[in-house]
């Protein structure tokens, strides 16, 4: 199974209240063909990605505002979407209603952006630790949103993805969240099947993104603390929530979906050993225990010249399958939508915005995204963390465990980098 990255190269309270007198929808669409205007907060390379998706993704849908902490990326998106255009035949005039007025830099150029009446629906791509008060200002905007996995770096942040969830769906508001295998073809038809007994009752499982060491930036001596952390935040646990939440959160996903609901406890370790820069680990170890005997063991890892694997296997009470191999069976699967499931993500929030029948991901997205913080407080603690830990039991010490800086820190100029070349290391002498 592909990477993202691989498959591009190859084929909170206070903001909702801000943004309270939002409608439920920023307008009536009818008869499928209204224009879909779009706004996207986050122009980095998967920003920019998830621009292009979109557009590839449905015709009558058009980019009018752009949002992100410095100009030069919104630049290259406007350029990467003329050269989209020119490549796809489609007229630039049609899809590109962006002009220097329409893009907003700083790191409160999102609240402009939302602010805008000529946007629909918002891509959020910004850095992980934004994307809580990203949503819950969308949402109080009344806006339709694709966000990027992951949704948060913390417990406090999982949560209230959670609750902004429960917002848009009070609102009648869709959210497509960017765990793409939940869009593709082969992972939907394995998951019916096997939540229609293909393989007799799921007993557990492995599952695994074992990769090589992604980019890493290295600072300048004009980055203000603010600024170097964003351009090198897959480098830090504040930014990224670590690789196991950033990348491996795929994989997580796909447990959670399959089984039919998150872990109820994890254990693990890792460990920090090549990474030149941040505070992470390389990788990690954990055991998932959904509860009724069953356990999947999760293994990730950023180092390269190792062994590589990206999948997900589960053990059946009749048999053992791979993810992401169709599963031989006799009964009647539904026939998916086949294709890019990058592109299928955004079609499928776009049709459900012109239909008025709104599709929600966050819970899902949340539970997987909260799954991987429970395994990477393990690992960084060396204890057994519980998911009541982190949803439920305000005593714990992890509960509201709130990592810093803080989405709100960037707005206040307030940010201070972490030390780095460290990372936690569990137990005592």
């Amino acid at each position: 199974m592909q990477s993202r990255r691989e498959f591009i190269k190859g084929s909170s309270g206070l903001a909702l209240g801000m943004f309270a007198l939002g409608s439920a929808s920023s307008r009536i669409f009818a008869a499928g063909s209204d224009l879909i205007r779009v706004g996207a907060i986050g122009c980095g390379g998967r920003g920019r990605g998830a621009i292009i998706d979109c557009l590839e993704s449905s015709d009558g849908v058009a980019i009018t505002a752009l949002a992100d902490p410095f100009q030069d990326r919104m630049a290259e998106a406007v350029r990467q979407i003329r050269q989209w255009c020119q490549k796809s035949g489609r007229p630039q005039e049609q899809v590109l209603k962006v002009d220097p007025e329409r893009m907003f830099a700083g790191y409160d150029g999102y609240k402009r952006l939302l602010a805008l009446a000529d946007v629909d629906m918002v891509i959020m791509a910004a850095p992980p630790v934004f994307r809580p008060l990203h949503l819950e200002a969308a949402i109080g905007a009344g806006k339709h949103v694709f966000m990027e996995k992951p949704v948060a770096v913390d417990p406090p942040g999982a949560r209230r993805i959670m609750e902004a969830g429960r917002q848009a769906q009070q609102k009648g508001l869709s959210i497509v969240a960017g765990t793409q295998r939940r869009y593709q073809k082969v992972y939907r038809q394995n998951a019916y099947a096997i939540q229609h007994g293909a393989i007799g009752r799921i007993i557990g499982g492995r599952i695994w993104w074992c990769g090589g060491a992604l980019w890493f930036y290295r600072r300048q001596p004009n980055d203000s603390d603010a600024d170097y952390m964003v351009k090198n935040w897959v480098s830090f646990t504040e930014m990224s929530g670590d690789h196991i939440v950033e990348q491996h959160v795929h994989n997580i996903d796909i447990a959670n979906w399959f089984i039919g609901r998150p872990p109820r406890m994890a254990l693990g370790f890792g460990a920090r050993a090549r990474r030149k820069t941040g505070d992470q680990y390389d990788f990690f170890s954990v055991d998932f225990d959904y509860g009724e005997d069953v356990t999947i063991h999760s293994m990730c890892r950023q180092i390269n010249g190792c062994y590589g694997r990206v999948s997900e296997q589960f053990f059946g009470s009749e048999r053992a399958v791979f993810a992401d191999n169709p599963i031989q069976t006799s009964m009647s699967i539904p026939d998916f939508e086949d294709g890019n499931p990058y592109v299928i993500e955004h079609r499928e929030l776009i049709r459900s915005i012109r239909s008025g029948k709104p599709i929600n991901d966050a819970k899902a997205v949340a539970e997987a995204t909260m799954a991987a913080i429970m395994g990477r407080i393990s690992a960084y603690t060396g204890q057994m963390v519980r998911w009541s830990d982190l949803t439920e039991s305000q005593s714990s010490p992890w509960y509201n465990l709130r990592l810093s800086p803080t989405a709100e820190d960037f707005e206040a100029g307030t940010v201070k980098c972490p030390q780095e070349e460290q990372a936690p290391i569990p137990g005592s002498e």
